[in-house]
């Protein structure tokens, strides 16, 4: 009788867990194929996980310590940022395609007009829209005198739902 009790509660964790991701509604934006959702809908009794913000990678070991070029450019300190928010998602048992919602923000690039968007999504459209993780987040992006770091060009936040 235990087993079965067991087995019975075993089953409707699975199904409740699968019911919550099932219950996450995207929105896209209308008649749009810009890689973002124009609201998202979560149920009441869904975990949502926040991430604290997060910053580039060093991907350049041989530049000098704080470099601009230790970090590389937007593109790819976007790249970094979001391979990181990735295995902080991953060790938390979730992944890229639980987030729903991002707030990212810029720091435009020595001797730029302002913020560099365009590197920006080059490095965001590698994780999310993509065939492999098609889930798409709500997401704002700023434009910010500056971060923790001089040479960082990109910190990003994230909120996700655990399925």
């Amino acid at each position: 009788m235990t087993h079965t009790l067991t087995a019975i509660a075993t089953a409707a964790l699975v199904m409740g867990a699968s019911a919550a991701t099932a219950d996450v509604t995207r929105h896209p934006i209308p008649g749009s194929d810009f890689p973002i959702l124009q609201a998202v809908e979560i149920p009441a009794d869904a975990t949502l996980v926040y991430l604290s913000g997060t910053v580039p990678q060093v991907i350049d070991t041989e530049a000098e310590d704080g470099s601009p070029e230790q970090f590389g450019d937007t593109a790819a300190q976007t790249e970094s940022t979001l391979a990181a928010i990735e295995s902080k998602l991953t060790a938390l048992d979730l992944t890229m395609g639980d987030v729903v919602k991002m707030q990212a923000y810029l720091v435009a690039p020595e001797g730029g007009d302002g913020m560099d968007f365009g590197g920006f999504m080059e490095g965001y459209t590698q994780y999310f829209g993509t065939e492999e993780q098609p889930n798409l987040p709500t997401r704002s992006v700023f434009e910010v005198a500056g971060l923790a770091n001089p040479a960082w060009l990109v910190e990003i936040e994230v909120v996700a739902v655990r399925p």
